[in-house]
């Protein structure tokens, strides 16, 4: 289907289309940051571990906590960012938090002991994933129709393209700038994003009109080409979490949930403790830094290719067969295997890790309605972010025991089965796409919303 209605004039197009690549291009940015704050704490973990110099003494244990605390965070804002953001809009959300965020990684960036460390990753967390909760509702409402899952997952691979800036920075300049100087750069989304967000980004004309706002929304869609779509049906006119929690939504609320919940326990688990234990393998710091590198541009590329799928057949066979190829590659990671072979078995760990969760969050944000899609993508990362907690947590036990990576990689292969099997039991949306019609920038018709 096109992405641009048939009556639009060129220049309603060109703007459309101009209004869309900047939305997406700020949400993916935002999440590139995101993904780095994830993985340049498991690129530091090594320095915190080996030199008390910089925090005071930090054990195995200590480190998988810390890692945990910014997932907190993470929680706390993710459902904070769903609690408001179907009521208060997407733009406000976005623009608050990525100066809380910038804030919070500079701030890091000065700590003197592990308590002080531990408090603002907490902090820093919080605008995590508020902005995470915020970018999935804002992208699928402003992506063409047909190719909202694609467009998802280009946004959402801002997160494993972050690990990737990480895993190179850290490569590069860690020893030349420490691992204060890693976090100053996770702190450059203030000075490089929020300008160009307060000037280019706006409010999605869906959310307004779904709030009543129409004459707000056709001023809108005039400005940016973005056509004003007619209200939705709702669920008894709930709004954000209550929405959830009606008759309508709560089971495939649940299971989208747990679906999330295995999908963040292996994209934190693995990018936490992937260098350590590489590292205790026997391979050097920049190799065990390499796999990292591997993990998350395999993410990149397979979520990519998955996510074309997805808009083809069904987001939610494709997490199913993404799920069962993690739990694949994680079971054969702990073989002799030869190089060649287990940086593949990496790459194959990252697509169905990582690029799941890509892939998890366009199946969420284009689950719901507007008055709930915040709310629902809130609640997957929110409660997704308690995976991502235990994750970190179940890799230092692990290694603080000298149980080794082996265990570590077979119970993540089996929380992968696990999320396929969720995966298969998340009914069909209740209001999926039938019909659509695309409208003139700044009219209202007639459409129902995928």
């Amino acid at each position: 289907m096109p992405d641009t209605p048939a009556s639009a004039t060129p220049e309603q197009d060109a703007r459309r289309r101009r209004t869309t690549s900047w939305v997406v291009f700020l949400s993916a940015a935002a999440l590139v940051f995101d993904g780095y704050d994830l993985v340049v704490y498991g690129t530091v973990v090594p320095v915190l571990l080996a030199d008390p110099s910089h925090l005071g003494t930090v054990t195995p244990g200590q480190a998988g906590t810390l890692g945990s605390y910014a997932l907190v965070g993470v929680l706390v804002g993710a459902l904070a960012a769903g609690a408001v953001g179907d009521r208060v809009g997407r733009r406000k959300v976005m623009l608050v938090n990525l100066a809380w965020f910038s804030i919070g990684m500079a701030v890091t960036a000065t700590t003197q002991s592990v308590a002080a460390f531990g408090l603002f990753r907490f902090l820093t967390g919080i605008g995590v994933g508020a902005l995470v909760a915020t970018v999935g509702a804002l992208v699928a409402e402003f992506a063409p129709p047909g190719q909202r899952n694609r467009y998802n997952a280009i946004v959402y691979s801002g997160v494993p393209a972050g690990g990737v800036l990480a895993a190179l920075t850290a490569i590069a300049l860690g020893d030349s700038i420490g691992w204060r100087g890693l976090f100053w750069i996770g702190a450059l989304p203030i000075v490089l994003l929020l300008p160009l967000a307060v000037w280019f980004l706006p409010e999605s004309p869906k959310w307004l009109v779904a709030h009543g706002r129409t004459a707000e929304a056709e001023a809108v869609s005039v400005r940016t080409g973005i056509p004003v779509p007619a209200p939705e049906p709702e669920v008894a006119d709930k709004v954000g979490f209550p929405a959830l929690a009606s008759r309508r939504f709560a089971y495939p609320t649940a299971l989208l949930g747990l679906m999330s919940f295995a999908g963040l326990l292996l994209t934190y688990g693995l990018n936490t403790w992937l260098p350590q234990i590489m590292g205790e393998q026997g391979y050097g710091k920049n190799h065990a830094l390499t796999f990292l590198l591997v993990l998350n541009l395999a993410a990149i590329v397979g979520g990519l290719v998955a996510s074309y799928v997805a808009d083809r057949v069904g987001a939610k066979r494709v997490v199913t067969a993404t799920f069962v190829l993690a739990a694949f590659s994680l079971a054969i990671l702990p073989l002799s295997l030869p190089a060649g072979v287990l940086f593949l078995a990496v790459g194959l760990a990252g697509v169905g890790t990582i690029g799941t969760q890509v892939l998890i969050y366009g199946l969420v944000s284009n689950y719901y309605p507007t008055r709930a899609r915040a709310a629902g993508v809130a609640w997957c990362a929110g409660f997704g972010r308690l995976g991502g907690i235990v994750g970190p947590i179940i890799g230092g036990v692990l290694v603080g025991a000298g149980v080794g990576g082996s265990t570590a990689f077979q119970l993540f292969a089996v929380v992968s089965l696990a999320g396929a099997v969720v995966a298969l039991a998340v009914p069909r949306p209740a209001h999926a796409e039938s019909r659509r019609r695309d409208l003139r920038p700044g009219e209202v018709g007639s459409t129902v919303t995928a």
